[in-house]
């Protein structure tokens, strides 16, 4: 038999799966591990932390599934994105890992768009200079902590560490690589332009490969931690939003997938590359060679179901728990109670300010065209469409920007509702379908080490192999009109709004 691991590196622990060459989960494992938060805005983990909880994960799908060790084939690595990751001439750790949700790197931002120029700075890396990305980061710390830069010999990602651990090879590939704001998106390597204006060695970075290469293998003293057979290759894998690309068959003009998690995204693949000059979503190398995905964020997607479910829905969990179901069940069904447009109310889904495509921290969530008749099951449904609108928000930038969507996928916790589906299909006006898999990212990073050991010859034909969906809810005709008509009331809001919203987050 042969067989493929895929580790999805996250922010609150690792996921490790086996899978055999059709997809099937043999085995899977999970471990934990903290973040800390020293202060308002940072947030920092320990490198040693993912690699132990990435060798123990490894070792404990081995030995759960019983396997021979030398029938895996490869191994890939998904991670979080963003993180830096610095390294001395001994290949030591220098300090913690500055993830990606760490927020305080407002002035190095300046700093880059001011070097490198805010124009220039979009052509060459696709994007605005943001807090969350690598760049900022590497400057933090020569600013306000030089010591430890003048010791820093290698900067890494978060799983490009793990990578480290288990070969021996400072690498990474193009598509986590993309978040770091030093590589030339288009024609997918460093960009020597923005080294040489951050004043940034490009040896301190590593080799930059396509997420199916193979970048190294196995090594001796890995092996013995690890369960896995010395010489095994590792694939270059992807950034987290790539690799669940792949594992929810993303990988050809037309499909995209909308996550509906805490927040969420709309990421579509594309041959051609496509660049917002607005800096509003987000374009990236995919984990499919000579192609790039373009993705738009909501911050407050499913987050803003969670915050209605618990300030006013304690009756449904309690009723929940009661009957052994999830309460987000009983809220589909109460949700359905309202029509389309819940009797002329709608929601601004920006509990957490907003990325695509208003790039505001400042606007907050609003209920709008609130009446004495409205109930709490109207509200409810308010929520759900206003989450959807914001998503629509990213596919029509999308589509704007000539990116094709055909049929998408739908993820996550939200993806998981029928009702929520339906409103992506009739919203957006194209099919939605879900994958039987849940592994996603975990997946996608073993497809790509799949390609990488020469099971499959090519990431499209892996997939094709590897991944099944369920059938697709098409629109409904009669709702897309219906839903378009509120669409329209939603997106003239926030404009009407902006100025207040200033003034909002100004007032004592």
């Amino acid at each position: 038999m042969e067989y493929l691991i895929g580790i999805d590196l996250g922010t609150s622990g690792t996921k490790t799966v086996l899978f055999d060459k059709t997809g099937k989960v043999i085995s899977s494992a999970s471990l934990e591990y903290p973040m800390f938060q020293e202060k308002n805005g940072w947030a920092e983990q320990e490198p040693a932390d993912w690699w132990h909880a990435a060798a123990d994960t490894i070792r404990t799908v081995i030995e759960k599934s019983g396997i021979d060790a030398g029938e895996v084939k490869g191994v890939g690595i998904s991670g979080q994105m963003h993180g830096l990751v610095m390294l001395d001439r001994d290949g030591k750790v220098l300090r913690r890992s500055i993830i990606w949700c760490d927020q305080r790197t407002a002035a190095e931002c300046e700093e880059i768009t001011e070097k490198v120029g805010a124009k220039r700075l979009i052509e060459i890396t696709a994007n605005p200079a943001l807090t969350g990305f690598t760049a900022s980061k590497i400057l933090w710390v020569r600013n306000h902590e030089p010591e430890t830069y003048a010791k820093c010999a290698h900067i890494l990602l978060p799983k490009d560490y793990v990578r480290y651990m288990l070969t021996g090879d400072f690498a990474t590939e193009v598509s986590d690589a993309s978040g770091m704001q030093l590589l030339d998106v288009p024609n997918r390597c460093w960009s020597k332009e923005v080294l040489e204006k951050l004043d940034i060695e490009e040896s301190l970075l590593a080799k930059v490969y396509e997420s199916p290469e193979v970048t190294g293998s196995i090594t001796e003293e890995a092996a013995k931690l690890t369960g896995l057979k010395a010489g095994t290759p590792v694939v270059g894998g992807a950034g987290d939003n790539a690799a669940a690309a792949v594992g929810t068959g993303v990988v050809r003009d037309g499909k995209a997938f909308t996550t509906i998690g805490t927040s969420g995204v709309v990421f579509a693949h594309t041959d051609h590359i496509s660049i917002d000059p607005k800096g509003r979503v987000h374009t990236f190398c995919c984990a499919v060679p000579g192609a790039w995905h373009v993705m738009g964020v909501t911050q407050g997607a499913g987050l803003s179901l969670k915050w209605f479910r618990d300030n006013f829905c304690a009756e449904e969990k309690r009723t929940a728990e009661g009957m052994g179901v999830d309460p987000y069940f009983l809220m589909d069904r109460e949700a359905e109670r309202s029509p389309i447009g819940c009797n002329k109310l709608l929601y601004l889904p920006y509990l957490m300010g907003e990325r695509t495509p208003h790039l505001d921290p400042d606007c907050r969530g609003v209920f709008f065209g609130l009446s004495a008749i409205h109930t709490k099951y109207d509200m409810l449904r308010a929520v759900m469409e206003g989450v959807t609108y914001s998503q629509r928000d990213s596919v029509e930038i999308l589509r704007g920007m000539g990116v094709e969507l055909q049929e998408m996928l739908a993820c996550g916790g939200g993806g998981s509702s029928p009702l929520w589906r339906q409103m992506l299909a009739d919203v957006y006006d194209c099919p939605v379908k879900t994958v039987k898999s849940k592994e996603g990212p975990a997946l996608g990073a073993a497809i790509l080490a799949g390609v990488g050991a020469g099971l499959y010859p090519s990431v499209q034909e892996a997939c094709d192999a590897m991944i099944q969906t369920n059938e697709p809810q098409e629109p409904i005709s009669e709702n897309v009109p219906r839903y378009d008509a509120f669409y329209q009331v939603y997106r003239s809001l926030y404009p009407a709004l902006k100025e207040n919203f200033k003034q909002l987050a100004a007032a004592e």
